[in-house]
């Protein structure tokens, strides 16, 4: 397998991105440990440090030699180093050997369900059954992955709320449920518990599209009965959700190319400046791209976000925060004329963006095109209803717009990347100044 390689020490680690990938340190061609990584770089520099020892210290003086493989997402790294490592056997990744019987994931058939790693012989007690997996650590990261989108629990009914309900890994937990008196809200929160499992499963199921469906489903129905606290955490559930189960790669195809994430995304880029000329927008690259969006709560610490993404690939070093300074803050117009003439400033130092995309509609856009227009600088907007693309264009010298819905492919999967990473980005800060509120 042709992997992407570089030499086991701290100056070649500079080639290396800062993107979701898999590392295999080498020794005699021999892979002697296997990782995965939200950002190569910044994992791979950790083992370079000095206070490193142990196991790490070890692995560095061995390897002559560091291969990797860059992924789209969380998800995909840690399937991908499943498969390694059950397929090279590394010396150091002993903690990831499993060697027992086959190892699943159950959803039990009780009131309140459980959700479990079990091994095959115990399967009895199971409802709905998933696996099996080749390890209890791919296990361990699946569950803990998806606990902290969808709660649930793993004890039996007892008198108090047990200790992962304090840090909202069991929520509603059933021991709190079933203490309460008033059956209204008893309901209520036995059916918010129910529908968590619902989505777990279907997520094990692998039907993502029908948990986005239910996700925003409830969302609107909880906003129509004007449960506008319900319907906001359903949302950042929903933002959540979009993020980890971004396009995934087919990782049959990735170990057979290591570069089948850098080649998807050439595709990705191709695609989509071709179909912005196709709408008669006038730019020739889109070599780099940046993205804002804004978050606040009832016009509360209103934040902005700019992420940057180069040749298709997220580059978190140009990655920037803006908190609005702007007396009226809950006005996103307002937020964003006063974003991108502080982002213009910056031009000579930050660089200049080919193509910028608003998330938003004609209003967001025109916002950022009247700005824009005698800078050389490409604006559109992106509307989540069916994923529409704003295109601003002047007709004898009235702007008008054109709305072109992107159909499946690679460019909507780069234009849903980069939406999705604006939002998580926004949402990280927005949270960031909340929990600083509550020590003031």
């Amino acid at each position: 397998m042709n992997l992407k390689k570089i030499k086991s020490n701290k100056k070649s680690l500079k080639l290396i991105s800062k993107t979701y990938g898999v590392y295999l340190f080498t020794e005699n061609n021999k892979y002697i440990y296997i990782g995965k990584a939200n950002s190569l770089r910044d994992r791979l520099s950790s083992y370079f440090s000095i206070s490193t020892s142990g196991k790490v210290k070890e692995i560095v003086k061995r390897s002559d030699s560091i291969s990797y493989i860059e992924v789209n997402s969380e998800i995909e790294a840690l399937l991908l180093e499943a498969k390694l490592v059950g397929k090279y056997k590394p010396y150091y990744n002993s903690s990831l050997k499993d060697d027992k019987s086959p190892l699943y994931i159950i959803i039990t058939n009780d009131i309140y369900p459980q959700v479990k790693s079990i091994r095959k012989s115990n399967l009895k007690i199971a409802k709905y059954i998933h696996g099996p997996f080749p390890n209890a650590s791919y296990v361990k990261e699946i569950l803990k992955i998806l606990r902290r989108i969808f709660p649930f629990s793993q004890h039996n009914i007892g008198k108090r709320a047990c200790l992962y309900n304090h840090i909202n890994l069991c929520d509603p937990c059933p021991n709190l449920i079933e203490n309460i008196k008033d059956k209204t809200i008893k309901k209520a929160l036995f059916d918010e518990y129910q529908k968590n499992i619902t989505y777990i499963n279907g997520i094990l199921s692998g039907r993502f599209k029908f948990v986005t469906n239910e996700l925003r489903r409830d969302m609107y129905k909880k906003s129509k009965m004007k449960d506008y606290e319900g319907a906001l955490e359903l949302k950042k559930k929903l933002d959540i959700f979009d993020y980890i189960t971004k396009p995934n790669t087919d990782i049959k195809e990735v170990l057979k190319n290591p570069n089948f994430a850098e080649d998807i995304r050439k595709k990705e880029v191709t695609e989509l400046l071709r179909m912005l000329k196709d709408n008669k927008l006038i730019i020739n690259n889109i070599n780099r791209i940046e993205c804002f969006d804004v978050s606040h709560l009832s016009g509360f610490y209103t934040t902005a976000s700019m992420v940057t993404f180069i040749n298709g690939k997220a580059e978190k070093s140009l990655y920037r925060h803006f908190r609005i300074r702007s007396k009226n803050k809950s006005n996103d117009l307002t937020s964003l004329n006063e974003v991108i003439n502080r982002r213009l400033k910056h031009i000579n130092t930050w660089g200049q963006p080919d193509l910028i995309i608003v998330d938003g509609g004609k209003t967001q856009v025109k916002t950022f095109y009247e700005i824009l227009k005698e800078r050389n600088i490409s604006v559109v907007g992106l509307a989540k209803r069916n994923e529409t693309l704003i295109i601003p264009m002047l007709l004898d010298d009235e702007l008008s717009y054109i709305e072109y819905r992107v159909s499946k492919g690679n460019a909507r999967n780069l234009l849903q990347r980069i939406r999705n990473e604006s939002h998580r980005f926004a949402i990280s800060y927005h949270k960031k100044l909340l929990s600083k509120s509550y020590y003031v």
